[in-house]
């Protein structure tokens, strides 16, 4: 049954965060995404063969009591910049859309959690508290194809922007290859998410906050 929950907690997790990046392109007049189907709540028309793939399998064996940390990535949504009134901004308002929906219903769910806690809504919840902050931190990491990397790129002046952008597009998979590589049993990104991870979960859940 406790894998069940992880697993479509994981579902919901991700369907959130590439939403939210389609309705706030959508909203900031690029429809590419809602023209193709991205502005859904089916968690397939998100699933990317890579990303969510080994977060599902991270997530599955968190579940079964393994500690690791649940990362990951969704399909990417599309966007047509000339679309937009201003590209460097608004992707940038696209791209803290995904992470933001997922810290907002961590933070509802923790709420919910507060009010009624009882064991049966933190089995329920807890699981969904921890992907949404966990999704939420690891593509606020900012390199390419992550969500951090675009936010970084949309608040830079121009110049800056266009020569971090062109450096990221060429080396950024490259450099989160690196992170996530395990050196000498655990990877980079372990000890950069881990205390981020941990912090706001004590935040939210307080003596839960152990990943």
């Amino acid at each position: 049954m406790e894998i069940i929950i992880w697993i479509i907690a994981f579902a919901i997790t991700i369907t959130i965060h590439e939403a939210s990046h389609a309705w706030m392109a959508n909203r900031l007049g690029d429809p590419t995404a809602r023209l193709l189907g991205r502005l859904s709540l089916n968690p397939l028309k998100h699933y990317d063969p890579v990303g969510t793939t080994l977060l599902l399998a991270l997530v599955i064996m968190r579940s079964i009591g393994i500690p690791v940390i649940p990362f990951g990535w969704a399909k990417p949504v599309p966007i047509d910049p000339y679309n937009l009134e201003n590209p460097q901004k608004d992707s940038a308002l696209i791209s803290l859309a995904g992470p933001l929906s997922n810290m907002i219903l961590a933070t509802f769910l923790a709420i919910i959690l507060r009010i009624f806690p009882t064991e049966i809504i933190f089995t329920l919840t807890y699981p969904l508290i921890l992907l949404n902050v966990a999704l939420a931190i690891f593509n606020l990491i900012p390199v390419h194809p992550l969500d951090g990397g675009k936010i970084l790129v949309g608040i830079l002046p121009k110049k800056e922007a266009y020569e971090l952008n062109t450096f990221l597009e060429r080396y950024g998979m490259f450099l989160l290859l690196i992170l996530i590589f395990p050196f000498a049993g655990s990877s980079l990104i372990s000890s950069i998410l881990n205390p981020a991870i941990g912090f706001i979960l004590n935040l939210l859940v307080p003596g839960f906050g152990t990943i």
